[in-house]
C-alpha cells in the first residue's frame, strides 16, 4: 500500500463534525455541507466526519458512502475532509477506506478493534495489520484513534510505533482523544513522521509548541473561531488565557451527553431545530436541561466577549 507524497500536511484545527439529522433520522445533507462550509469560514482547515461527535458509529456503510458523496458533490473540497471510518468488523472498515481514498480525501480516522474486549497490543497490532493487507495499493494517510474511555481499547505509544516502522506513511499519525497528557508526550516522541493531533482542546497550545500537528476535536462544530485563536495562541501572551476559556466551554457540556449538548446549542444559535436530532442510543436533553444550558452557554459567551 502506497501513499501520495503530494497530499498536503493536516494541521490546525479540524472539528469533529457532527452530522445533522433530519426529523426521520436521514442525514441531513445539505446542513452537513452548510455547516463544514461554516466551520471553514471560522478559520478551521478542515473536518473529520463520522468519528464520535459525528455519531460515526450509528450509520451505515452505505450511509457513510453517501454522505461522502453529496458532501463532495455540494462543493466541499476531499483534501479538508477526514473521514471515520472505524467499523466492528474490518470488511467494513476496509470498504469504508477504500471508498474514502478513491475519492481523494485527506485521510481517514481508524478506531482499534473495539468490541472485543482486552486484545492485548498484539491483537491491536494485527487488527490495523490486517486493515493495510485489505487495502492491498489504495493510497490513503490511516489516523490511528486512540479514544480507551469509549472503546475501552487504547492504541498505546508503544504500538503506534510498531505500526508506523511497519506501515511508514500509510500509518500516518494518532488522533489521542485519551486527555492524558503522558500519553500525548510519549507520542510525540516517537517521531517517524507521525502527524499527532489532540482532542482534548484545553491541551491544543501545550501540545502544538511539543510538535503536535493540531486537533480533531468537538468543540470546534459550536466555536470554531474560539478554536482557531486557541489554535494560533501557542507561546503567545493570550495563551494562558484562551486555554482558561476553552476549559470552561469543555466544562459546559459536560453535565449532559456530549453529542445532544452540542446538537442543543447549534439549534439555539441557528435557529435549525434538526440540529436538535440524534440517533438511539443517544436521546435529545430534556426541556429543563436544554434550558439550563443555553442559560450557561449565554454566560459564557458573554463572559468569552469581555475577555476578548
Amino acid at each position: 500500500m502506497t501513499v501520495s507524497s503530494t497530499q498536503a500536511p493536516i494541521l490546525g484545527v479540524w472539528p469533529a463534525a457532527l452530522t445533522p439529522l433530519e426529523t426521520d433520522g436521514r442525514i441531513a445533507h445539505d446542513l452537513l455541507a452548510r455547516h463544514c462550509r461554516a466551520m471553514f469560514a471560522g478559520g478551521c482547515a478542515g473536518a473529520a466526519i463520522f468519528g464520535t461527535s459525528g455519531e460515526g458509529q450509528s450509520f451505515s456503510v452505505a450511509e457513510r458512502k453517501e454522505a461522502l458523496e453529496r458532501l463532495l458533490a455540494a462543493g466541499i473540497s476531499p483534501d479538508q475532509i477526514i473521514v471515520g471510518t472505524g467499523c466492528a468488523a474490518l470488511p467494513d472498515t476496509a470498504e469504508l477506506t477504500r471508498h474514502a481514498a478513491g475519492l481523494g480525501v485527506a485521510g481517514v480516522l481508524a478506531l482499534p478493534p473495539f468490541f472485543w474486549r482486552q486484545p492485548g497490543d498484539d491483537g491491536v497490532y494485527a487488527a490495523y495489520a490486517k486493515l493495510v493487507e485489505l487495502l492491498g495499493n489504495v493510497k490513503t494517510r490511516i489516523i490511528l484513534y486512540h479514544i480507551p474511555q469509549v472503546t475501552d481499547v487504547p492504541v498505546p505509544p508503544s504500538v503506534v510505533g510498531r505500526l508506523a516502522k511497519a506501515f511508514p506513511g500509510v500509518i500516518a499519525g494518532v488522533k489521542d482523544s485519551s486527555g492524558d497528557w503522558d500519553n500525548t508526550a510519549a507520542l510525540l516522541k516517537i517521531g517517524l513522521g507521525l502527524t499527532i493531533l489532540v482532542g482534548h482542546e484545553p491541551f491544543l497550545p501545550r501540545a502544538l509548541k511539543a510538535g503536535a500537528a493540531g486537533t480533531i476535536c468537538g468543540l470546534g462544530n459550536y466555536r470554531p473561531e474560539l478554536l482557531r485563536r486557541l489554535n494560533d495562541s501557542a507561546g503567545k501572551p493570550e495563551e494562558r488565557g484562551l486555554v482558561e476559556v476553552i476549559g470552561k466551554l469543555a466544562a459546559l457540556v459536560t453535565d449532559v451527553p456530549f453529542v445532544p449538548a452540542i446538537k442543543s446549542l447549534m439549534a439555539a444559535d441557528s435557529g435549525d431545530l434538526r440540529w436538535l436530532n440524534v440517533r438511539a442510543p443517544l436521546i435529545p436533553p430534556s426541556e429543563a436541561e436544554r434550558k439550563r444550558l443555553l442559560a450557561a452557554a449565554r454566560a459564557f459567551d458573554a463572559e468569552a466577549k469581555a475577555a476578548a
